[in-house]
């Protein structure tokens, strides 16, 4: 998909919001948040525990509805529309849990993601055999993320971080315009941190990427713009060298002097 263009602004983003906010009898979990998601560029959305990050990313695939502001995807005003037509536009997230078929097999859970996208989204009475022309692109999707040798694996045999990197492949098989990643690398080791870092910065070639990460290395090196929150207002945004010298940031998510 080619990026929004306004002629005398430049690219727009393809994810928006404005004046987010949303309470809990009571409680304001997100207030007065403004976010752009730009085509091709990485954003993270980080901050201390209980910042808002997951209300917000709720709030975005409206799992959760805003007690006020607005939301654009593409252009068009989502702010009323259900979480299922919000995916069908191309705003696809993945969870913190990861969310695959154990019992099945690498392939068979990427071509079970396939069915939507292959228009065989309400066949499940059918046999198995019925994806098999799925079979090529989950071939390509396992490839892209380096599961091509692991594909008649069971799925719940991976370890952890294959795993995530198997949701992944599941998720991109919806062909999101816009890629919202809750916490992909929590858990995971070193090495696997380095191969899904790398898929990241790879899928996010074609399409926008949110995420929400606590590993700070991991946001200095893949990020192209940060959004901070605290108490569910942004206290900072910018690439990770202006927000990592704002006092602010420092004080509420860095550490180097006691909140």
């Amino acid at each position: 998909m080619s990026p929004l263009v306004n002629e005398t602004t430049g690219p727009q983003a393809v994810l928006s919001a404005r004046g987010l906010r949303r309470d809990f009898a009571g409680f304001t979990a997100v207030r007065h948040v403004d976010l752009d998601v730009h085509h091709g560029k990485i954003h993270a959305l980080i901050g201390p525990n209980g910042a808002g990050k997951t209300t917000v990313f709720n709030l975005l695939t409206k799992f959760l509805a805003p007690t006020a502001g607005s939301i654009e995807l593409l252009g068009r005003d989502i702010t009323k529309t259900s979480p299922a037509a919000v995916a069908r536009m191309g705003l696809v997230r993945s969870f913190q849990i990861s969310a695959i078929f154990p019992h099945l097999s690498v392939l068979d859970n990427v071509r079970v993601a396939l069915q939507r996208p292959g228009g065989l989204g309400t066949q499940f009475w059918r046999p198995l055999s019925a994806l098999d022309r799925l079979t090529p692109r989950a071939q390509e999707l396992l490839a892209m993320v380096g599961l091509a040798d692991d594909r008649h694996r069971l799925a719940g045999d991976l370890s952890y971080g294959r795993k995530r990197v198997l949701e992944i492949a599941t998720t991109l098989a919806l062909d999101p315009k816009v890629l919202l990643l809750d916490e992909p690398m929590a858990g995971m080791g070193h090495e696997d941190v380095s191969t899904v870092s790398d898929i990241i910065r790879s899928v996010a070639k074609d399409r926008a990427v949110l995420m929400v990460e606590h590993n700070l290395t991991v946001v200095a090196d893949l990020c192209d713009w940060i959004t901070v929150l605290q108490h569910g207002d942004i206290i900072a945004a910018g690439d990770y060298a202006t927000v990592s010298a704002d006092e602010r940031v420092r004080v509420a998510y860095m550490g180097t002097e006691e909140a």
